[in-house]
This record gives C-alpha cells, structure tokens and sequence, in this order.
C-alpha cells in the first residue's frame, strides 16, 4: 500500500504561482511513477502532468506545458507540481496517483493508488 496526500492548494488571482505538494508513504516511493491529475465541476478527471521513478521520464497536458512543472523528491517522498500562470480554467480538485512503472504515464488505469485532493481556484 502506498499512502498520498496532497497540500498546497489554495486560492489564487489569475497570473499568480502554487505549489502543489504529494507526500507518500508505505512502500518504497522510488518504485513509483507519479501522475498528477484534476477534475472541474460538472467535469471528467483530467491528466496535468506525470514523473517516471527517478524523473527521467515527464509528461504534459497540452494545456499546462510551458506553465507547470513536475518534480520529485524521493529522499522525501515527495511529488512536486509547480503551477505557474495559472488561469482560471485551472479550477479544480487535484489529485496526485501512483503507478508501480519505470516510466511517466497519462493512462489513468494504470495509476494505483490516489490521493484525497486539493482544490485550487483561481479567480479572474
């Protein structure tokens, strides 16, 4: 079992910067790859971002490339997403999951284990 928890959420103007933390625990965090995802009200839950193992490996969401940035520490077992720019389109519940893979991935079935989640709004 491997146990996330999600911090760092908040409100924010459009234009501002969080970010969003994911502690882990339980097994050995550094066999997981780590995703971050979001879901909006009256929405899907959507992909953000994913880190491989040892962050050799990243995905984006077209929407927030260029803007967020994936990071880990495994020394901490932490899971980093920096947001910046953000808009408000970016309203949502996030959630950070972990897939027991080498590699980032997008795919959400792979993903085993979720955390509770952290809202962040944006305002205009």
């Amino acid at each position: 079992q491997v146990q996330l928890v999600e911090s760092g959420g908040g409100l924010v103007q459009a234009g501002g910067s969080l970010r969003l933390s994911c502690a882990a625990s339980g097994r050995t965090f550094s066999n997981y790859a780590v995703g971050w995802f979001r879901q909006a009200p009256g929405k899907e839950r959507e992909f953000v971002a994913a880190i491989g193992r040892i962050g050799g490996s990243f995905y984006y969401a077209d929407s927030v490339k260029g803007r967020f940035i994936i990071s880990r520490d495994n020394a901490k077992n932490t899971v980093y997403l920096q947001m910046n720019s953000l808009k408000p389109e970016d309203t949502a519940i996030y959630y950070c999951a972990a897939a027991y893979l080498r590699s980032a991935t997008m795919t959400t079935e792979q993903y085993d284990y979720w955390g509770q989640g952290t809202q962040v709004t944006v305002s205009s």
